[in-house]
C-alpha cells in the first residue's frame, strides 16, 4: 500500500475500528473463494478438497491474512466486543461454510449434524495447519499436506449409511 501504519490510523476512528475492518477484509477473501467453490458443479467431497487446497495456498502465499485471524482476532476478543460480537465480523465466511455443509447434508454426502461441531472440525484442522506453518515446524511443504487434511475433514463429515 506504500503507506505507513501511522497514516493508516488517519482513515479510521480508532485502532479498534481498523482491527475490525482488517478482520472483515481478511475473512471476506476466504468467503469469496468458498462462495466460488460452493457454486461449482462438483461433489461436496471435491469442494472440501478444493477449499482446503486454496486455504493452504492462502496460508503459504499470504500468511499475514490467516495469521491476523489466528493471532489477533481469536486471541484479542476484547478488541472486537463492540460491533463484532459473535460472527458479525466473519459472517460472510461462516455463511459460506454453512452452505457447504447444508448442501452436502441435503445430498447425503455429509451426515446431518449440528453446525458448530462440523464448523469446528473444518476450521480446527485448517487453523492448526496454518499455525504449524507459521511456526515453521512442518517437515514438508505445506501444500503436500492438502489432500491428507482434506481427507480427514471429509471423513469427519461424510454420510455413513
Amino acid at each position: 500500500m506504500k503507506m505507513s501504519v501511522g497514516n493508516m490510523y488517519n482513515y479510521f476512528s480508532s485502532k479498534e475500528e481498523l482491527a475490525k475492518f482488517a478482520i472483515k477484509y481478511s475473512t471476506n477473501i476466504l468467503a469469496e473463494e468458498l462462495k466460488e467453490i460452493n457454486q461449482l458443479d462438483v461433489s461436496s467431497k471435491e469442494k472440501i478438497y478444493i477449499f482446503v487446497k486454496r486455504y493452504l495456498e492462502n496460508v503459504q502465499n499470504s500468511p499475514e491474512v490467516i495469521e491476523y485471524f489466528l493471532r489477533v482476532y481469536l486471541s484479542n476478543r476484547e478488541v472486537f466486543k463492540q460491533g463484532c460480537e459473535g460472527f458479525l465480523c466473519v459472517g460472510e465466511f461462516v455463511t459460506e461454510v454453512m452452505i457447504l455443509l447444508e448442501e452436502g447434508a441435503s445430498k447425503k454426502e455429509f451426515r446431518q449434524q449440528d453446525f458448530f461441531p462440523a464448523f469446528s472440525m473444518i476450521m480446527g484442522c485448517l487453523g492448526g495447519f496454518a499455525f504449524l506453518s507459521g511456526e515453521k515446524v512442518l517437515d514438508k511443504d505445506l501444500l503436500t499436506y492438502s489432500d491428507a487434511v482434506a481427507d480427514n475433514i471429509y471423513r469427519a463429515l461424510k454420510y455413513d449409511e
